[in-house]
């Protein structure tokens, strides 16, 4: 097949990453890559044919090679070709064969791969001091709707948290009564048993207990773990756990709060060196950078990062080391994320394509809680974009691809990025 057909099958194609957005589903893409026609180690069955795989091909490599197995494109309405290529004599076969595939580019910049989240703020206790923190996720409905409602923005539900182990929690105690306030079921604000300054026992991952005022006693406010103890001693409250994982990480604390990034956010920012744009306690919300990726099914998702272990990726993504998470690397209450370490430059976290998560809002197995994989391509210069669990399997079957667990510093990898609609 010559460079020409070659060239007009890749402007065909390239449309269907740029045809715009629907409400559940758009994939598009500024370049794309695609070269080594024919070019890997692994046989006619295994190998890339133009954009696709050889083996989706009648006739495989052979056919490909032979210019009988074109892959099949999908057909290009008129207001989608280039209008020089229609109104432009000049553009004659001869100058096509000067153009070819590696003159496409090699970046797989997604648009607004970068965009401003404002989540919304809340106000507890530690020892007396005030911390400020989000949430994001519910491991039961009934909480999921109730905080919802109360925040004016979606708390996601993430059955799979009720799995973490006790190590992977900290406590919060929650009023369910007495004094009237801004707490989650309507009285004084909760109170936390650790911080990030605690970073051995701190878990964004709260298990609750909620605090009732005993009719003889007279409420006030309870600001502190030992406050709560002391009144379970005087008989004034009763303390009750309950089964449920709320998402509720830390943004201000005790002499602590998590970085600001002080950039212009654009779609081509950095990843790495803070992931929070603006803290304001007036209006009592936090803005973070929510990156852009791709569900199993290749679905568009947006996601932040709050906290991550160990402590080197925390660092380098500008977020709370939390060790504790380490207990959930074989743990369901985590679920696989798949990023790249080479192949087609990009947006992702390591500078390649942005990653594909096993599981997304809405799904049973979506989890805020993410064991990192990495993908590798073979030989790079043949990556080509994959957007779904679905293209990760068959280039991993082919031998194009190589899968592993990710393991910075030689240690546990989760990192807690929970997946949100930053347009809300």
């Amino acid at each position: 097949m010559n460079k020409s057909l070659r060239y007009i099958a890749l402007l065909a194609i390239l449309p269907l990453f740029t045809a715009g957005m629907t409400t559940d589903y758009f994939t598009d893409a500024d370049a794309v890559k695609s070269k080594g026609v024919g070019t890997s180690k692994y046989g006619s069955s295994t190998d890339i044919c133009g954009l696709q795989l050889c083996s989706e091909i009648p006739g495989g490599k052979t056919a490909w090679n032979a210019g009988e197995g074109v892959a099949p494109v999908a057909p290009v309405e008129e207001e989608h070709m280039d209008e020089t290529m229609k109104e432009d004599d000049s553009m004659t076969e001869e100058t096509m064969d000067e153009i070819t595939e590696a003159d496409l580019g090699s970046v797989l910049r997604l648009s607004r791969t970068n965009v401003p989240a404002t989540i919304p703020m809340h106000h507890g206790f530690y020892n007396g001091e005030d911390v400020y923190y989000i949430i994001t996720d519910s491991s039961e409905p009934k909480h999921a709707e109730i905080i919802t409602e109360k925040q004016g923005w979606q708390v996601e539900l993430a059955p799979l948290l009720k799995n973490a182990p006790e190590e992977a929690l900290s406590k919060v105690y929650l009023f369910t009564n007495g004094l009237e306030g801004n707490g989650i079921h309507g009285y004084q604000d909760q109170v936390f048993t650790s911080t990030p300054a605690q970073a051995e026992v701190y878990s964004a991952l709260t298990s609750h207990v909620h605090v009732m005022w005993n009719e003889s006693a007279t409420p006030r406010v309870l600001d502190s773990e030992a406050m709560i103890m002391e009144a379970v001693e005087n008989n004034e409250i009763t303390l009750t756990e309950v089964n449920v994982v709320l998402n509720m990480p830390q943004i201000i604390w005790p002499d602590g709060q998590m970085m600001i990034k002080d950039v212009t956010l654009t779609d081509t920012t950095p990843y790495g060196g803070g992931q929070v744009l603006d803290i304001n306690t007036e209006e009592m919300n936090v803005t973070f950078i929510a990156h852009r990726g791709w569900g199993p099914d290749g679905r568009t998702i947006y996601y932040i990062v709050t906290d991550a272990t160990p402590s080197g990726p925390a660092g380098m993504m500008g977020v709370v080391s939390s060790p504790t998470s380490a207990s959930l690397i074989a743990n369901s209450a985590a679920v696989d994320l798949y990023q790249f370490k080479n192949g087609l430059t990009g947006t992702g976290p390591l500078g390649f394509q942005p990653g594909i998560a096993a599981g997304s809002p809405g799904d049973a197995n979506y989890s805020p809680m993410w064991r990192i994989f990495m993908i590798g391509w073979d030989t790079p210069e043949n990556a080509q974009v994959l957007e779904t669990i679905g293209d990760m399997n068959a280039y991993k079957k082919a031998g194009l691809i190589d899968i592993g667990i990710a393991r910075p510093m030689d240690s546990d990898h989760i990192v807690n990025c929970p997946f949100i609609d930053p347009f809300q």
